[in-house]
């Protein structure tokens, strides 16, 4: 799920399954949360959110995550929720290294209010993203 002015830019992401979400308009962004439910019922099933709602790039601390993302988990008790990283560097190299880290499943009741694990995702996230930079 990915907002729906990144995946106009960003074409190539429909190619792979990414669908939108318009978060100008709070009727819409609840019509893509509840088709993001729906599409967790098949087999085997994943989702890839940018819980920013957009591709930017990491900075220490800036990390901002849409409301959407804690009650997704909230309505998905079973789903494993994961950090995964990316990170688009040039350290070695003229031209971009791209790395991709997956993070452990956090661990938070889906009991707590939406802001409190979108708090704890941050974190997560946060913290893989840090460990990815140092690196």
């Amino acid at each position: 799920m990915m907002e729906d002015v990144q995946l106009h830019r960003y074409k190539f992401f429909r190619r792979i399954g990414v669908f939108s979400i318009n978060l100008g308009s709070p009727r819409s962004s609840m019509q893509s949360l509840r088709y993001a439910i729906r599409s967790m019922e098949r087999p085997n099933a994943a989702l890839y959110i940018y819980p920013q709602g957009k591709i930017v790039p990491f900075s220490a601390g800036s990390l901002d995550f849409r409301k959407g993302i804690g009650w997704l988990a909230r309505k998905l008790p079973h789903a494993d929720l994961v950090p995964v990283g990316i990170y688009i560097h040039t350290k070695e190299s003229d031209k971009p290294t791209l790395e991709i880290k997956i993070g452990e499943a956090v661990t938070v009741s889906r009991e707590k209010p939406g802001d409190v694990i979108n708090k704890k995702l941050e974190d997560k996230l946060s913290e893989l993203l840090q460990n990815m930079i140092k690196a």
